[in-house]
């Protein structure tokens, strides 16, 4: 599972911002979160103050992951990629990534 995660976080880590796949923000929340599980563990830090939106948002999102052991946010974050790629299957680069992910 570790070399399936590291592709699917160089994939969308290297993702173009204006390609055909386009994560939402609620899936970016779900990549960010489940990778500082996978990496980190649990919320480390205290939540950010009332006016960093974009902190709170990203704080709130990993503390839902609390509890969550290493293994399995690695999974889930490679499955999450994964249904958003398929969702794109008509796109050449989505079959590309689909096919380096699942053959690591």
């Amino acid at each position: 599972m570790s070399a399936q995660f590291d592709k699917a976080v160089s994939i969308v880590q290297n993702m173009p911002k204006d390609g055909p796949v386009k994560p939402s923000q609620d899936d970016q929340l779900t990549f960010y979160s489940l990778y500082k599980q996978a990496t980190v563990g649990d919320v480390n830090t205290s939540r950010p103050g009332m006016l960093d939106f974009v902190g709170k948002a990203k704080w709130d999102a990993w503390n839902k992951q609390k509890g969550k052991d290493a293994e399995a946010a690695k999974k889930e974050y490679v499955e999450a990629l994964l249904a958003l790629l398929k969702k794109h299957a008509d796109d050449a680069d989505a079959k590309k990534w689909v096919s380096e992910i699942e053959s690591a």
